[in-house]
C-alpha cells in the first residue's frame, strides 16, 4: 500500500449510547416513536473544534488504519452526496464486499439531520458519541437493513459523516454496520485531532 499523509447529543428521556472502543449501542434504543423529529435537551461537550475547512477525507486515515478497518484498495476522492469532499475506502478483495464513505460537510450542525433541513422522516437518528464528540447514528426506518451512517459534529456547523455500505446488505446486521461505521469515524477523527493540534 502506498504511503498516506498521516495524521451527542442527549435527548430528552433518552440515554447517551457510547460508542468508539468497546461499546455499541442497540438500533432502536434512542427511537424516534413517531416520525416526529427529537428535540435535543443538552448537547454533549465538544472536547474540541475540529474545523473541516480545507478538509480531504482521503487524508483523514493513516496505512495502519486502513489496515486496520481491512481497506485494501486506494482511497478514491469524489464530490460527497451532502455537498462537501467524500472519500471512498473498498474492501474487495474477499467477501464480504463493502465501502466506507467518508465526507466532510463543512455546512451543517448535527442539528440539521435532527430538526433542521437535511431531516429526512424515513430515517432513523439516534445519539451517540465518536472519539468523544457528539454524534448520531443515521439509517433507514427498514426492517431489512442496508446501510448505516455516522454523523459526527467536529466543529460548530460542521459534520464528519461516515457510511458503511455493504454489496451484499444480508451479510451484515444493522448493529455490525453502524459498530463499523463508527469505527471508521473514530478513526478519522482521531487524525483530524492530530492535523489541528
Amino acid at each position: 500500500m502506498s504511503t498516506r499523509p498521516s495524521a451527542a447529543w442527549v435527548l430528552a428521556g433518552v440515554a447517551v449510547a457510547t460508542l468508539g472502543g468497546c461499546t455499541s449501542v442497540e438500533p432502536g434504543q434512542a427511537a424516534q416513536a413517531t416520525g416526529a423529529a427529537p428535540a435535543p435537551s443538552s448537547a454533549v461537550p465538544r472536547p474540541a473544534e475540529l474545523s473541516l475547512d480545507g478538509v480531504d477525507p482521503c487524508t483523514l486515515f493513516t496505512d495502519a488504519q486502513l489496515d486496520a478497518l481491512r481497506v485494501n484498495s486506494e482511497p478514491r476522492g469524489s464530490a460527497g452526496r451532502d455537498g462537501g469532499p467524500m472519500c471512498s475506502l473498498d474492501v474487495d478483495v474477499r467477501a464480504p464486499y463493502y465501502s466506507y464513505y467518508v465526507e466532510a460537510v463543512a455546512d451543517a450542525d448535527l442539528q440539521d439531520w435532527v430538526a433542521g433541513e437535511r431531516r429526512n422522516p424515513s430515517m432513523r437518528t439516534e445519539p451517540a458519541e465518536v472519539a468523544g464528540f457528539p454524534a448520531l447514528l443515521h439509517y433507514a426506518r427498514t426492517s431489512s437493513p442496508g446501510d448505516c451512517e455516522v454523523l459526527v459534529g467536529v466543529a460548530t456547523g460542521q459534520t464528519l459523516r461516515t457510511q458503511m455500505y455493504p454489496t451484499d446488505p444480508s451479510e451484515f446486521s444493522r448493529q455490525r454496520m453502524c459498530d463499523m461505521a463508527v469505527d471508521a469515524a473514530a478513526e478519522a477523527v482521531t487524525t483530524l485531532q492530530a492535523m489541528r493540534r
